[in-house]
Formats: C-alpha cells, structure tokens, sequence
C-alpha cells in the first residue's frame, strides 16, 4: 500500500503544469489565417497551440498549416526515426511543392524536412521537467449485487531525446466483493529504446514488476533487451516489433506453496502499436509474448490495451484491458488474471 502511495505522488508530481513561455510564436493557416502564439508540439497530426486571448490550449489540423516560425526549441521526429533538435522556420519552397520545415541547431546547422515527414514536434529545453509527456487516469464502478467495487489506476511518462527515449508506467486495480477476498493488481513497466545508424530500427530495454493475488504472485521481477523496428511511424499509426531475451523471478505467496520462487530465461516477442484519429481518438496495444528456454513449454503472455476519447482540452474518457497468462503455473494456481477498466484521464506535457 505505501508503494502504491508512493507512485501515485510521483505521478501527480510528474502533472504538475509548467509555467508558460511568452507567446511570440508565428503561425499561418492555409487559407491566409496569421496568429501569434506558443506552439506547444505536434502529437498524432494535432499541432497544439495556447493563445493570450484564448484560455487553454487550441488544437489545429497540422495538414492545414501553411507556415511556422518559433525560437524555442522543439525535438522533432520524422518517419524514419530520425530526429533533430532546434527552432522552428518554414522553408521557401516552389507553389507545388510541399511545405518543408527547417530546423536549426544551436550551431546554426539547418536542416530541412518535408512536412508528411514529421511525426512528432515536442517542445525542449535543457530542463529536465519540461521534456517530460504522459498521462494520468483513474476510475471506479460499483455494483450493488454482491457491493462490488472496483477502483482502477494508471499513469505513464515518455522522456525523449534525439536519438533515445525512456518510458515508465503504473498501473493498478483492485476489486472488493463482499464476502470475497479482495483481488489486486500492480504493475510496473519500464522501457528504454535507442535509435540505430539505419533507418527505424532500434536496440531496447525492457523492465517490470507484477502482482497479482489473483494468480498469487507476490511479486514477479523481469529484465531483457533486444533489437527491434518501426514497421508504420506516421501522424496515424505507429508499429514497432522487437525481439530478444528476458530473465523473470517470480516470487510466490510463501503459504501456497513449497516453491515460492521461479527463475525463467525466455526468448522475448513483442508489438507496440498506436492508432490516431485527428483530435478524437487514440488506441494503444502492447503485447508481449516469453517462450520459456529452461521450462519447454511454458509460455508467458501479457496485454495492455488502453483507448482514449477526447471530450475536453487535455481531459479523457478512456476504457483499457489488462492480461497476464501462464501456460504452466504451479500446480493449484490460476494461470490467468485480466480484466477491464474505464475512467476519465489527463494528459500533460505536449502529448
């Protein structure tokens, strides 16, 4: 439960707003449209944008930008994984041509890149805070039959750079029936991922923890790595697969049974995937698959899938499914624990 507490602060910490820049920023709309802003990033072809006469932040159509300049500096990604740090200016450029944007280093090094290309646009600086993206959410249900409740939580953060990013997230739900033991789970993910010399392919590192009183692990421990690469990387639809190796300890409740720990080597197999739907939608899936090498024929599975509504500047509704199996588990135990959750989010920073 202190854990528990412990993230959960963290996570709120990590929302705490950033104070605005000045809003010198230019931009200019296909149709002629000109306004002085801050342009805040791009994230799944919404190009985010706060004004001094308009409270909250605005949310435009990237395809209908004709034209930005900005001397703040932005992190920006294109679809072949490559990413540039600098301020922002729009290239000239022939009438049928697309638009291009050049982005300048600190040592005045420009270079210039197509608009389609452009995935992602985050706002940077040397501060640490101001890099930081992620999300926050929560919900509860209840059910008068039985008085069944449910309260669910989950939270991640992205830190990227140039050429690597790093990622965490929690997630935790737990289910209290009346005359029923109360079911919890806790989970931690940790990912590292780092840009190769060819065009979308990375190396990465991958960390969790899990409890799960449904399958009475009290705590299962795994680390791995391996090489992977972006199938899709655009404003749309992003998939990424990698594979390697993973190292799990799984701890057991001791009064279950008389092999509370389990070491695993396994080949790793996994698939991120991220579909965008401009200002409406969003759904993330991670699945991940662990063929054991040392225990043949045990298979370990997990899923998290989470999709987002938007219904008001940074606010969600969101519904998510959570999984975890095992093929082989020690004997009278539950080889599976997954369910559903739903509840409203916040996000903050440039996502």
């Amino acid at each position: 439960m202190k854990i528990s507490i412990l993230i959960l602060s963290c996570a709120l910490l990590l929302g705490t707003p950033l104070y605005a820049r000045p809003k010198t920023d230019v931009l200019v709309m296909n149709n002629g449209d000109r306004f002085t802003c801050e342009i805040k990033g791009l994230y799944a072809g919404i190009l985010y944008v706060s004004f001094d006469y308009i409270k909250g932040t605005s949310q435009v159509n990237w395809l209908k930008v004709h034209h930005i300049e900005s001397k703040q500096l932005f992190l920006v990604k294109t679809q072949n994984g490559h990413a540039y740090i600098g301020t922002l200016s729009t290239a000239e450029t022939e009438a049928d041509r697309p638009m291009e944007i050049e982005v300048v280093n600190a040592n005045n090094q420009s270079t210039t890149v197509e608009r389609q290309q452009i995935v992602e646009v985050y706002q940077t600086s040397e501060n640490f805070w101001s890099r930081l993206n992620g999300s926050i959410n929560s919900g509860m249900t209840y059910s008068k039959a039985n008085s069944t409740r449910q309260y669910n939580f989950s939270s991640d953060v992205t830190y990227p750079r140039e050429r690597w990013l790093a990622a965490a997230s929690y997630t935790s739900n737990l289910t209290d029936n009346t005359g029923a033991t109360t079911s919890t789970w806790n989970q931690v993910q940790l990912a590292y991922r780092h840009r190769m010399r060819w065009d979308n392919w990375f190396y990465t590192g991958v960390g969790g923890l899990l409890q799960s009183s449904e399958q009475d692990i009290e705590l299962q421990s795994s680390i791995g790595g391996g090489i992977g690469r972006y199938l899709t990387n655009t404003n749309h639809t992003t998939l990424a697969v990698y594979g390697g190796l993973l190292y799990q300890d799984a701890k057991y409740t001791q009064t279950a049974t008389h092999q509370p720990s389990q070491n695993t080597i396994a080949a790793l197999a996994a698939i991120n995937a991220s579909l965008f739907k401009f200002n409406k939608t969003a759904l993330n899936v991670q699945a991940s698959v662990f063929p054991s090498f040392n225990q043949p024929g045990r298979v370990y599975d997990t899923v998290n899938a989470t999709y987002y509504l938007k219904f008001w500047g940074n606010f969600t509704w969101n519904i998510s499914f959570y999984g975890n199996w095992d093929s082989q588990p020690p004997r009278t135990f539950s080889g599976s624990n997954y369910g559903t959750s739903t509840g409203l989010g916040w996000t903050f920073g440039d996502k």
